[in-house]
């Protein structure tokens, strides 16, 4: 099993993250040093979760080099304006504490916003060497088709719910097409389907913990996972 998966950027990205929604800013920091000494390089954090600032603390603090890391953020549908995205990620940048992001996510479809605009923003930031790698979280194919159409630098990664509940097939085959990386958010759905039959079975059968089994599949199936 590769521990990475290489992007469309160029870049790898490793294929557990440790994922900090619902993370009050109080605990982040705590949550993000024992990860991080627990082996994970691969921190999913996002303006909208108000707690960057101590993701950044806690990298620092690791002692671990900032070129081991993989950080995601995203930027929020109220920040997909062209001025707005590269105010946006500069705010990142100063509460991650770090002179470039890896990944940056648009977070959810933009309605009334300029995607557009947002998009070439993004990119000009890649070419400014402020962000390595772009993205989105929670496109649907015809979301993805809209950037796609007018993209200088392509996607490389699609962030949506999938798990063996909700496999998300004809999503994954279309951005499979482009050479999107799907990424799954909330793989054990918060810890609800530990008592499913089917896992119980399979984690006696194993030896292992419904968590190891529901994130093993995600992996065997080429998905980057964030628990």
């Amino acid at each position: 099993m590769n521990d990475f998966v290489l992007l469309h950027s160029g870049y790898n990205i490793p294929v557990i993250g440790l994922g900090t929604y619902l993370t009050p800013p109080e605990e982040t920091k705590r949550c993000v040093l024992h990860a991080l000494k627990a082996g994970y390089r691969h921190i999913d954090t996002a303006r909208f979760y108000f707690n960057e600032a101590e993701v950044g603390e806690a990298i620092i603090e690791s002692g671990i080099p900032r070129s081991d890391i993989f950080i995601t953020t995203k930027i929020w549908t109220t920040d997909c304006y062209y001025d707005k995205a590269i105010e946006a990620v500069k705010e990142s940048l100063s509460k991650l504490k770090t002179e470039y992001i890896d990944m940056v996510l648009i977070h959810w479809p933009p309605v009334n916003e300029d995607l557009k605009n947002t998009w070439r923003a993004l990119e000009d930031m890649v070419e400014g060497g402020l962000i390595r790698t772009i993205g989105m979280s929670n496109f649907k194919e015809h979301h993805l088709e809209r950037v796609i159409d007018i993209a200088k630098i392509m996607p490389s990664v699609n962030q949506v719910e999938c798990h063996p509940w909700f496999q998300q097939k004809a999503l994954r085959e279309f951005c499979l097409q482009y050479d999107i990386a799907v990424e799954a958010w909330a793989p054990l759905l918060r810890t609800r389907v530990f008592k499913e039959k089917t896992i119980k079975r399979l984690s006696e059968k194993y030896c292992k913990t419904p968590a190891q089994i529901i994130l093993r599949w995600d992996i065997q199936e080429g998905i980057i996972t964030i628990p």
